[in-house]
């Protein structure tokens, strides 16, 4: 029997006017301290994220969720941040902010299968 493994994720979210406090699902990222595991992704829609805001840049914010993934992965490109160890990369990536970018609170969970669980919450939450 394998072990069941402990997990974090959280939401990715766009929040095109911060003011309204409307946001869609565009992300997930996922920990588990023990498997030393960190993983995101994201899918940005264009067609949403026009209607949601055309004034924003869909440049812009791709590029950020680039640097959120340099950062996510440790490398260079994601400035010092990138440098922390895997636990603290995800809390400071998930820490609570006000800008178009934002994650929900961190959610725990337990499973024998990271990558599975991962691919099936993507799906559930992001698709």
């Amino acid at each position: 029997m394998q072990e069941n493994k402990i997990y974090e994720y959280a939401v990715i979210r766009l929040v095109p006017k911060v003011e309204r406090e409307e946001f869609f699902n565009i992300g997930l990222i996922m920990f588990s301290k023990r498997e030393k595991y960190i993983r995101f992704e994201f899918h940005l829609c264009n067609e949403k994220f026009k209607s949601m805001n055309p004034e924003l840049d869909y440049q812009d914010v791709f590029q950020n969720l680039e640097n959120f993934k340099h950062v996510v992965k440790g490398e260079k490109e994601g400035g010092p941040i990138a440098l922390l160890d895997i636990p603290e990369r995800f809390r400071w990536l998930t820490a609570v902010r006000s800008s178009v970018i934002q994650t929900s609170r961190p959610h725990p969970g337990k499973t024998v299968d990271l990558d599975e669980t991962f691919e099936r919450l993507f799906l559930e939450l992001v698709k």
